[in-house]
């Protein structure tokens, strides 16, 4: 069965946190591709900084000549109102059918404010989860996520090719302390964002003018 990964965010803007993360997801599962959709309108964030078209143009910017297992999807995009997770996942379901597995990413911290998403119960249902493991972190999952999970817990990555969703499995991950919020305050203050996005994607944030003012 061939494994899709599903990473969203408003990616304001693609950085080398999202990056490594991705390609180490990549390592370490039987994944056949990994998906990452921006984001049109969050719905437990601000609004993005940059147009949905700058930071598709940036993503794009940041995997050309990279893993062609990293693509963009646009969906959401596409779509009036909230991006909320659920609605993606059912959408990817529809185009994509039973055949595929589908593997929702998500950092611990995201984990812990689950309970706040949309029908939030569901996406185990449509998906597998893979929750990143930080080093150092131990988080702490509220009891209603707790007993939704408890019994759907494998430790073998391959277990992810073997049904089409419901599972969830730990993925370590390199710790890379970089925050777009951040980079966008650098940018702001004329200060310099080098080494923490790829250096392309920096030089069309300067050409385009982005994130000069809040």
């Amino acid at each position: 069965m061939e494994l899709i990964g599903v990473f969203g965010g408003t990616f304001d803007p693609i950085h080398h946190g999202h990056l490594r993360m991705a390609q180490e997801v990549l390592d370490a599962t039987p994944m056949a591709e990994l998906r990452l959709i921006p984001c049109h309108v969050p719905a437990h964030r601000e609004i993005p900084g940059a147009t949905a078209e700058d930071r598709v143009k940036l993503l794009e910017i940041a995997l050309a000549g990279g893993d062609p297992r990293l693509r963009i999807d646009r969906r959401e995009l596409y779509r009036p109102g909230p991006s909320y997770m659920v609605d993606t996942l059912n959408s990817l379901r529809d185009s994509l059918g039973e055949s595929v597995s589908l593997a929702l990413i998500l950092g611990a911290d995201a984990l812990q404010g689950l309970t706040g998403w949309s029908r939030w119960t569901q996406l185990i249902e449509l998906a597998h989860l893979i929750i990143l493991e930080r080093p150092g972190y131990l988080p702490d999952w509220p009891i209603p996520l707790e007993e939704h999970l408890k019994d759907r817990w494998r430790n073998d990555p391959l277990c992810l090719i073997e049904a089409p969703q419901g599972f969830a499995i730990h993925v370590k991950v390199t710790q890379l302390d970089i925050s777009a919020s951040k980079i966008r305050s650098l940018i702001q203050n004329g200060q310099s964002a080098d080494y923490l996005c790829p250096a392309p994607v920096l030089a069309e944030i300067k050409r385009r003018g982005l994130y000069l003012l809040d």
